[in-house]
């Protein structure tokens, strides 16, 4: 597995390196390189290198600005990483309006017209003809060119975010926009990869070709990555407590004694984990098998169940019209292996945990899990390394 390299932190977002970027740090500095020979040898490839680093910082740059934002609107930002397409700011959630949507997908942009204006402004200080004249003049015009590629209304680019923004403003309705915006990133995506080819055909600028056409590979890629999320986070909105719980419980008589219960149950090689006590036709709550710990085993015979059970009201409990991505919110930040789903009449319907979970989302989704990785879940109690709901589910709050 590919592990991207920690390198520092720009206002406390951590930054990282994907071992990939090295690929087009070398193609950038050997592009401005050969472009600067006129130079002499030694200053061609230092300003080559100089500038390929520059073109990075006005990157990092450029994701900073979406970073900066979401956190002035209390969104938190896990990192930045450069690779070989450039970089991307690793934002937690959505933002909650299309208009704070819209500020956030924007300000990338905003940052590299700004600095191209600014070294712009640059460029009239320094002396005409000289190589830092040059090479100001050139990344001035890389952050313009940076700023116009990444409006191209589709995504993963800032413009289709921007676009996104747009539709969610008229529709209403974010997920549709998302799907919409996804829509359209993908059909760019063969466009570029068609382009790629003919770039190649016409032209024989194989590197240049194959790179317009890996680009559009990316898009396609992400655009449906992000379509594929999308659909998650819908069906997490739609898909209640009652649709994912089971009956993996047991009812058993609270007017019993604690012997009586350990006698009848635990040694019992299937006992199941989840007990409820219940009586005069009402459940009186959840039993704890380590409560039994807590009592001199001299008290077993003269104690019921009553002495140690917990009540509804003190344990985690959802009702059975919660959403499913609340569930996961509460589950993952109680750190809960299981919740009870109450019944609007305040009964036990049934209990719910992360294989209950993913088993439901799979059955909706046609997505292929076995039954050994549901058992997985649910005896390790976490989510498969490719379906991290925790994180999708906490996104659509």
């Amino acid at each position: 597995m590919q592990t991207n390299w920690r390198i520092g932190s720009l206002f406390g977002i951590p930054l990282f390196l994907d071992p990939l970027w090295f690929i087009i740090l070398g193609l950038a500095t050997l592009n401005f390189g050969v472009a600067y020979q006129e130079w002499g040898t030694v200053i061609a490839w230092s300003a080559g290198i100089t500038m390929a680093l520059l073109l990075f910082g006005s990157v990092l740059l450029h994701e900073l600005g979406h970073s900066l934002a979401a956190r002035s609107q209390g969104i938190k930002v896990n990192s930045i990483t450069l690779f070989l397409f450039g970089g991307i700011a690793a934002i937690e959630e959505e933002s909650k309006t299309p208009l704070k949507a819209f500020q956030v997908a924007i300000a990338g942009p905003l940052v590299s017209v700004g600095l191209f204006l600014l070294l712009r402004l640059a460029g009239v200080i320094v002396p005409d003809a000289s190589p830092i004249s040059v090479m100001v003049g050139d990344l001035a015009r890389i952050n313009l060119v940076v700023a116009l590629f990444n409006l191209i209304p589709g995504l993963p680019l800032d413009g289709g975010q921007v676009l996104k923004a747009a539709l969610w403003q008229i529709t209403g309705n974010r997920f549709q926009a998302v799907h919409w915006a996804a829509k359209a990133g993908q059909i760019l995506g063969y466009l570029a990869i068609a382009l790629g080819f003919v770039v190649d055909f016409l032209t024989r600028e194989l590197v240049t070709g194959l790179w317009i056409a890996l680009l559009g590979w990316f898009a396609i890629r992400n655009a449906n990555s992000y379509d594929r999320i999308t659909t998650l986070q819908e069906t997490l909105l739609k898909l209640t407590a009652a649709d994912a719980m089971t009956r993996d419980f047991r009812v058993i008589d609270a007017d019993q004694t604690l012997r009586s219960f350990a006698d009848t149950y635990l040694l019992e090689t299937t006992a199941p984990e989840v007990y409820f006590a219940a009586s005069d036709g009402r459940y009186r709550g959840m039993v704890a098998i380590e409560d039994l710990r807590l009592v001199e085993r001299s008290d077993w015979e003269k104690q019921t169940l009553h002495s140690i059970v917990h009540p509804l009201t003190e344990i985690p409990t959802v009702s059975e019209s919660t959403s499913i991505a609340e569930v996961i919110n509460q589950l993952e930040n109680k750190q809960l292996p299981r919740m009870t789903v109450l019944t609007p009449a305040g009964a036990v319907g049934g209990v719910i945990d992360r294989g209950d979970i993913v088993k439901s989302l799979a059955q909706k989704l046609g997505l292929r899990i076995s039954d050994a990785e549901i058992k997985r879940i649910k005896e390790e109690g976490s989510y498969p390394s490719g379906l991290q709901l925790g994180v999708i589910a906490k996104s659509v709050n």
